[in-house]
Order: structure tokens, then sequence, then C-alpha cells
């Protein structure tokens, strides 16, 4: 297995994971994920697991998508657990992830939700 940056902050995640998946890295994106992480995608689904959480993105990554960064939200730590979010560009709803900080003092994805809508009013 390739050797990839470990985030040594939670907010890192974020920025390693623009990269990979611009380099059409679905193995890197996926490594940023626990074993047993839960990614809320495709809509409306849930994909279980670093091994389904790979296999879901190298067909995203399949069609080239490009992804800009999106300035994060302050984070929000409570020991070895982190919430992270970003606010879509377009301004669309947000984006949350729940991370834990690893024996190795790096952080990992446990619980992604990529697209929150805004509620109809």
């Amino acid at each position: 297995m390739l050797e990839y940056e470990k985030a040594m902050r939670p907010e890192d995640i974020t920025r390693l994971f623009v990269e990979r998946s611009n380099a059409g890295d679905a193995a890197g994106v996926a490594a940023l994920y626990e074993e047993g992480a839960v990614l809320a995608y495709p809509p409306g689904e849930q994909t279980v697991g670093r091994e389904a959480i790979r296999a879901l993105w190298a067909k995203v990554l399949a069609n080239r998508p490009w992804f800009e960064p999106e300035p994060p939200l302050p984070t929000l730590v409570s020991g070895d657990i982190a919430l992270t979010a970003t606010p879509p560009k377009d301004g669309t709803g947000a984006r949350a992830q729940v991370a834990r900080r690893q024996p190795d003092g790096s952080w990992l994805r446990l619980l992604d939700q990529p697209e929150f809508v805004a509620p109809a009013r």
C-alpha cells in the first residue's frame, strides 16, 4: 500500500481530500477514512467501510470532476473526536464530517455527510 501524507489536524482531511480527488486517486481518498467509516453518499444512501468508499470514489473520479477548496468553519474538538464542516461555494446547504484521532496522533474520518441541503421553508 502507498504511504500517504497523514492528516495531523482534523482540518487537513479536507485539503488532502481535494488534492487526492483532483489527482484521481480513489485509494488515497479512501485512506482518509477509518475502516468502518460511514459516508452519506450517494444522496439518500450510505456507503459503509473503507473499501466500499474506495470503490465509490473510483466511479466518481472516473468522470474527472474538479474540486475547489472550500474555507472551513471552525472545528469543534472534544478529546479524540472532531466535527469539521465547510459551506459549499454555491451556498447550497453545508458539509459536515466527524473525525477521530488515531493512536499515532493523525486524524481519519469516521462519519461524512458531504451534502446537506437547506430545509424547505
